[in-house]
């Protein structure tokens, strides 16, 4: 698969997925999958209890989701950590992955029908359309919508937003983005059921417009939040927004909450 990126080195506290490509005493070397060089996770950042084992928590070959700590181009160092990635930016950060492979696969497809290089072709589609919609995937699924016109308002040329746009529509079914995820809120004082109550309310008033928001109880203090958009970007919007107000609000109200994201 293709490497896309803006920068030849990732940023210090960014999140990057890696391939673990062996393990030694010490820690384990990982692939950075979207930077196409090597890391290591040291054995003291995999986890912040003891580990008597690294093979009891990355094994040779699997996909992790690590932080940068530290890069150092001129040796060409690079060191990461698995303890001090949340298990929401984990599920976050592989959807997100996720997306931009089908993105990657898409474009492919579109170069091999036009007998051009696939390299060659996501270098004129790729950033135009990230540009516009934030997320490439989002992109290709308006085009697979609208048309190659989208394309051509990007600047795209002709031939080359027919093709993206004959592939778009063949491969992506058009569907409403749901999005879901677990909020948890509590507040101790009298009227506390109330509270509750009126920051559930306020979360939903805050769904983004073109989006659906839907709150139920499963035990409190626990409640199921779902989203349903048009696309992924204003579905991803519209949940931290709804999630975001919730916890706003009963905080101001008293009480605390949190809330986690449930990977699709």
């Amino acid at each position: 698969m293709h490497v896309i990126r803006k920068r030849e080195w990732p940023r210090r506290g960014e999140l990057v997925v890696a391939t673990v490509d062996r393990i030694v005493d010490y820690g384990a070397y990982v692939i950075l999958d979207e930077y196409d060089k090597e890391g290591l996770l040291h054995v003291s950042e995999i986890s912040s209890r003891w580990v008597r084992n690294i093979r009891d928590w990355v094994r040779e070959g699997q996909k992790v989701v690590l932080r940068v700590m530290r890069v150092n181009p001129r040796k060409g160092h690079i060191d990461l950590s698995l303890r001090r990635v949340s298990e929401h930016e984990r599920k976050k950060k592989f959807l997100e992955w996720k997306r931009k492979r089908r993105a990657l696969s898409l474009l492919s497809s579109a170069a091999s029908r036009l007998d051009m290089p696939a390299e060659d072709l996501i270098k004129i589609v790729w950033w135009p359309l990230e540009e516009e919609f934030g997320d490439v995937l989002s992109g290709l699924e308006e085009v697979a919508e609208a048309g190659p016109s989208v394309l051509l308002e990007l600047g795209i040329p002709e031939d080359v937003a027919k093709a993206v746009a004959q592939v778009a529509s063949e491969r992506i079914r058009k569907k409403e983005a749901k999005l879901t995820g677990v909020l948890r809120i509590t507040c101790l004082a009298s009227d506390g059921v109330e509270r509750v109550k009126k920051a559930l309310l306020e979360a939903i008033k805050a769904c983004p417009e073109g989006a659906k928001a839907r709150i139920y109880t499963i035990g409190a203090p626990r409640y199921k939040v779902e989203v349903v958009a048009g696309d992924y970007k204003l579905a991803d919007r519209a949940l931290s927004t709804v999630a975001d107000t919730a916890i706003k609000v009963i905080e101001e109200l008293g009480g605390e909450g949190s809330f986690e994201r449930e990977e699709s």
